[in-house]
């Protein structure tokens, strides 16, 4: 009997080599090669596709806006940039057990309810399962259809026939497609499903929403084309150990990036959050020292987020540094300009920083608050609790502007604050009520102007 070839594929790229190696030659990760079959080299399954059209000009291409719907939750079509689009594909990443089947079987409830034809498909509970727990969170609905497969060429199938408006495949990683000997939640398998599944919604018109499994740090499982093929990348973000939990939207070909919607886990599932900014705040009766209220921007959405600073005397020869929620090397870069242009030094302090809530903020906007907040920790005074800031601090000491800086202060003026520091050029031109707006243009200025007002 002939012995099986076998070949070992690397799980981040999907490159194939014939022998074992420590680090994959296509895309030199390590530890990544497993020991597989080889897949057959038969082109019959592209023989479905359809011809390519001939070559059109631009101008004579006729744009029109896609008709979106709503999924019936509202937070949901904010991240999505305002509803579903018809042959649009959705990918939705997150932890496990973190709320994405109970978002999915929520948002097909309200959209059957509303008279659309949807369908949930699952290859990782039974039905009865999913029945279960609709009747746990208590959803109301009749006409929503439910599919046990994992079987790719049943699945398309069922779409050509039943032509659901909306479907949903959870989860990606346990759909295998025959042509394919490799087991399901492979590389070969998860890259043939989801661009199978693309192919299909385009032609079709199909809106297809795809749960995908995330490794242990955080990325989605299986090639990084997964992400290319398709339309929409969510993220599920928040510790299953909090009742909160944050849908962030990483690529949109049909809305904006870095739209952000924020849900509260409860016993009737998953409901959305009118005022987020809530979340983010601590409740202090009076502000404490090393408190410092930020206004972020989320999207489209203006947030205020509670900036904590704890500063130390170390009791070691290398003192620590730790951020919380926000960018470590860039809080080591803002020691150093706050010692170089502010006269404080830290060299022998622990220095620990949280965003308060769970929340990442990544936009340099933070660099002003987490400065005063750590100004505030270390003279032990704490700043106004009706104070926001925002700002970007540069190498010079320079303090740059932000973007939407008028949203951002109307936002501040809309929840109760009084006053703001916030960089000079982003002055508004016309005055906001109830607002005084403290303008600073370097970082002593602005550490100046807190020590003032505390």
């Amino acid at each position: 009997m002939a012995k099986v070839k076998t070949v070992y594929i690397c799980q981040s790229c999907g490159g194939s080599s014939a022998k074992w190696q420590g680090q994959c030659p296509s895309c030199q990760e390590w530890n990544t090669l497993e020991e597989g079959l080889p897949e057959s080299t038969a082109n019959s399954r592209f023989q479905g596709l359809a011809q390519s059209l001939p070559r059109q000009k631009l101008s004579a291409i006729a744009a029109e806006d896609l008709p979106r719907f709503s999924t019936g939750v509202e937070e949901f079509d904010r991240v999505l940039g305002g509803g579903l689009v018809p042959g649009g594909v959705v990918l939705l990443g997150g932890d496990p057990g973190i709320g994405k089947s109970t978002l999915l079987l929520q948002a097909l409830a309200e959209m059957s309810a509303a008279g659309m034809n949807v369908l949930y498909s699952s290859g990782e509970e039974s039905a009865a399962q999913i029945a279960l727990r609709a009747k746990r969170i208590a959803l109301d609905a009749p006409q929503l259809e439910v599919l046990a497969e994992i079987q790719l060429e049943k699945l398309i199938s069922i779409m050509d026939t039943v032509k659901p408006q909306v479907l949903v495949v959870d989860s990606i990683q346990t759909l295998y497609s025959e042509v394919l000997s490799s087991a399901p939640g492979s590389v070969a398998q998860v890259r043939e499903c989801a661009a199978q599944l693309t192919r299909a919604a385009k032609s079709s018109g199909i809106c297809v929403l795809m749960v995908g499994h995330v490794t242990k740090d955080g990325h989605l499982a299986g090639p990084r084309v997964l992400e290319h093929i398709v339309d929409t990348v969510l993220y599920f973000e928040g510790d299953t150990h909090s009742s909160f939990r944050l849908v962030r939207s990483i690529k949109n070909r049909f809305g904006a990036v870095n739209e952000l919607g924020v849900f509260a886990m409860t016993e009737k599932g998953l409901r959305g959050v009118t005022n987020p900014s809530a979340i983010f705040l601590s409740q202090h009766e009076q502000m404490v020292p090393g408190a410092c209220v930020l206004v972020t921007q989320e999207g489209s959405r203006p947030l205020l987020v509670e900036i904590q600073a704890l500063v130390d005397t170390a009791h070691v020869p290398n003192p620590r540094r730790l951020a919380v929620g926000l960018e470590q090397a860039r809080l080591a870069m803002l020691l150093a300009v706050l010692h170089r242009h502010a006269g404080i030094a830290c060299f022998d302090q622990d220095v620990f920083l949280n965003a308060v809530g769970g929340v990442k903020i990544s936009e340099p906007a933070a660099d002003l608050a987490v400065l005063l907040a750590i100004q505030s920790s270390i003279r032990n005074r704490a700043l106004p609790k009706e104070l926001i800031v925002f700002g970007e601090v540069g190498l010079a000491g320079e303090i740059r502007p932000c973007p939407r800086g008028q949203e951002r202060l109307k936002e501040a003026a809309k929840l109760g604050f009084t006053v703001a520091i916030i960089p000079k050029a982003n002055m508004p031109k016309t005055k906001i009520p109830g607002l005084k707006i403290i303008p600073v243009e370097r970082i002593d200025q602005a550490i100046a102007a807190a020590a003032e007002l505390s």
